[in-house]
């Protein structure tokens, strides 16, 4: 049994207990929720390249926002990185020894989280290209996050600041680089290139 009394103090404490406390109760999920925390990366990546996949009929601007939620989600994350070290949050695991941990432990620092920035990313993306896209990717970038605190990589807190952060430097971007993109796209498809942008 979780000694809960050993998180008291700790920002969202109760409800990272809470979550340990499932995780110990619900050894069922122990090996899903550890592969999706540590490989669901690779699901995100599929969506992303079912997103530029599937909108290269669809118009120069459609097919720019499917390229800007890659490039966006590379650029949330490298975003994040200066973040993650200026904080210097000590992982779940390394304040608290006596919680149960699944994930594989690292030496990094653990707010915001990379996975969630990454995965709030590409739900903000795909919002722009496909609402259907949107929504799987939202589900999946929230299982990700929960599948991150369960297996006691990190913090609730980490991983919201984590989806808000990476949502929301693809969004403000977007409002940036719409226009540009998209006239870089209609330039693409006039040149040997047009396989990568229209079909």
């Amino acid at each position: 049994m979780l000694a809960t009394g050993t998180l008291q103090g700790t920002p969202a404490g109760g409800l990272f207990g809470r979550v340990n406390e499932l995780a110990r109760d619900t050894a069922w999920l122990h090996a899903p929720l550890q592969a999706y925390a540590a490989y669901g990366v690779v699901l995100f990546a599929a969506l992303l390249v079912l997103g530029w996949w599937t909108t290269r009929d669809r118009g120069p601007r459609t097919t720019a926002a499917a390229l800007w939620a890659a490039a966006g989600t590379l650029l949330a994350v490298a975003v994040n990185q200066p973040l993650v070290n200026g904080v210097h949050e000590a992982r779940p695991y390394t304040a608290h020894p006596g919680i149960l941990v699944l994930a594989h432990r690292s030496v990094d620092f653990s707010f915001p989280s990379d996975h969630a920035v990454m995965a709030g990313a590409v739900a903000a993306g795909l919002w722009l290209v496909s609402r259907r896209l949107g929504a799987v990717a939202t589900i999946a970038a929230l299982l990700m996050a929960f599948a991150r605190v369960y297996v006691a990589a990190h913090y609730p807190h980490d991983v919201i600041a984590g989806l808000a952060l990476g949502a929301g430097v693809v969004l403000l971007g977007w409002v940036l680089v719409a226009v540009p993109l998209t006239r870089l796209t209609e330039a693409l498809a006039r040149t040997p290139l047009r396989p990568l942008v229209s079909v």
